[in-house]
C-alpha cells in the first residue's frame, strides 16, 4: 500500500466547520487522502467560531487552513474562487445562514455544478425542529438511544461515554453521504446537495429497535432484548481486582465455552430461559470475582467466549493489539512537544503517516491556497488590505 495513492487523492474539500459532526466528517475524508481546506474567520472575528484544543480532530493532520471574512463581499468572492475548483463543500451553520451569506446550495451549484454540497445540522434543513439548538445528548435523546441504555442509579438515562451522535450519526453519516455523492458524480457529472441530520443519523443507529417496535408494537428499552441486557450472556461483570469484564456470548457455542471455563456447566441449557437469568448472573458474578480481570482475559479471550476487558482510556492506548495494528501515531506541537494521537484507523486509510507537525494557532495557508485557485498577487494584496483575508 505504501506505493499507492490514498483512496481520495485528488479530492478537494472545503470545510467551514471547526467542531462537531462536520469536523468529524472531514477528519475521515482527510484520513483517506482528501485535500481538506479548513475555512476559518479572520482574527478580528475569530471569537465567533469555537477553537478546539490543539490535540482534537487529529490536530489538523493532513489539512490546510485559510482565513476569510465570509461576511465581506471580497471574502465571499475569494471563497467562490476556491469553490470553483473544489469537489466538496461542508458547512454546519444553522439552516438559512449559508443562504444569507450568499453561500447556499443554489449559489455554489451555479459556481460549480460538480460540487457536492453537504450541510450538517442537528435536525436537518427543514421540519419543525430545524432551527432548534442542540448537542450530542439532545440527538441521542430524541432518537431513542438514551431510553434504550441501562439507567443510572437514580433511574435516569445515562450520559454516554462517547459523542456517538457527533461521531457516528453525524460525522460518519456525512462522510458516507459525501462518498456516495462523489461516486454518483463520476457517473453523471453532476454534484449533489446533502442534508445531513444528526438526529436522523441516530434513527439509523437505532433502526433495529425502532423497526422492532414498528413491526410488533414492542417497547424496546433496557433489558428488553439480548442487546440491551435481558440475558446474563450479554453483560458486564466485576473481577477480583474491581476491574470489569464485558461478556458478549450470544451464540450457544460461545456461551457453552464460557460456562465450562467458569465452572458453570449446569447453566448451559438455560441460556435464554428468562426465569433463570438472575441465578445465572449470580453464578457468573461469583465466578468472575475469583480472579483479576487481566487473568480472566488471558484465559477466556482466546477460548471463543466473547470476553474482553472494560478498559479505561489510559489502558487502551497501551493495548498490544492496537499497537500491532498501528492505531496510534505521533504529532509534535511547539508548546506541548511530541504526543500520540489516534491515527487513520478506519479500513483502507493510510496508516504509514509521518509525524504530524501541528501548526501554531495563527498559522494560515491562505495565500498558497488562493494562488492555487488562480488569484494573482495583486488580488491577494487588495483582499488583505480590505481585511477580507488573513
Amino acid at each position: 500500500m505504501a506505493d499507492t495513492l490514498p483512496m481520495l487523492a485528488g479530492v478537494t474539500v472545503l470545510d467551514l466547520a471547526s467542531v462537531g459532526p462536520a469536523a468529524r466528517a472531514t477528519r475521515i475524508l482527510a484520513d483517506y487522502g482528501a485535500e481538506v481546506v479548513k475555512v476559518g474567520p479572520v482574527s478580528r472575528k475569530a471569537g465567533k467560531q469555537i477553537r478546539p484544543p490543539f490535540f482534537s480532530y487529529g490536530a489538523g493532520r493532513g489539512m490546510r487552513r485559510v482565513q476569510i471574512d465570509l461576511a465581506a463581499p471580497e471574502g465571499r468572492d475569494a471563497l467562490l474562487a476556491l469553490v470553483a475548483k473544489a469537489d466538496v463543500f461542508v458547512e454546519s451553520f444553522r439552516p438559512g445562514v449559508a443562504e444569507r451569506l450568499g453561500l447556499g446550495w443554489e449559489a455554489l451549484h451555479a459556481a460549480n455544478p460538480r460540487l457536492v454540497y453537504c450541510s450538517t445540522s442537528g435536525y436537518g434543513q427543514d421540519g419543525p425542529y430545524a432551527r432548534f439548538a442542540g448537542h450530542d445528548l439532545n440527538y441521542l435523546a430524541l432518537g431513542g438511544f438514551l431510553a434504550c441504555s441501562t439507567p443510572r442509579g437514580d433511574g435516569g438515562p445515562p450520559i454516554p461515554g462517547a459523542t456517538v451522535a457527533d461521531s457516528a450519526a453525524g460525522g460518519m453519516h456525512a462522510a458516507i453521504a459525501i462518498l456516495s455523492a462523489l461516486h454518483a458524480r463520476a457517473r453523471t457529472g453532476e454534484g449533489a446537495r446533502l442534508d445531513v441530520s444528526v438526529a436522523e443519523g441516530v434513527l439509523q443507529l437505532m433502526s433495529l429497535h425502532v423497526d422492532e417496535h414498528l413491526a410488533t408494537g414492542a417497547e424496546p428499552g433496557p433489558g428488553s432484548n439480548v442487546l440491551t441486557g435481558r440475558y446474563a450472556c450479554y453483560d458486564v461483570y466485576a473481577a477480583q481486582d474491581g476491574k470489569w469484564l464485558a461478556v458478549g456470548a450470544i451464540e450457544g457455542a460461545f456461551f457453552a465455552n464460557l460456562c465450562r471455563a467458569l465452572g458453570c456447566e449446569a447453566w448451559i441449557p438455560h441460556q435464554y430461559d428468562d426465569a433463570r437469568q438472575d441465578e445465572i448472573r449470580a453464578a457468573f458474578a461469583a465466578a468472575f470475582r475469583g480472579k483479576d480481570r487481566d487473568v480472566w482475559v488471558a484465559e477466556l479471550a482466546p477460548a471463543d467466549t466473547c470476553v474482553s476487558p472494560v478498559y479505561e482510556v489510559s489502558e487502551l492506548v497501551d493495548d498490544p493489539h492496537f499497537a500491532a495494528r498501528g492505531a496510534f501515531v505521533e504529532a509534535k506541537e511547539a508548546e506541548h512537544g511530541t504526543f500520540r494521537q489516534t491515527g487513520p484507523v478506519l479500513a483502507g486509510a493510510r496508516r504509514d503517516v509521518p509525524v504530524h507537525e501541528v501548526p501554531p494557532p495563527d498559522h494560515s495557508n491562505t495565500d498558497a491556497v488562493l494562488r492555487e485557485a488562480g488569484l494573482d498577487e495583486g488580488t491577494l494584496r487588495r483582499l488583505r488590505e480590505a481585511g477580507a483575508i488573513e
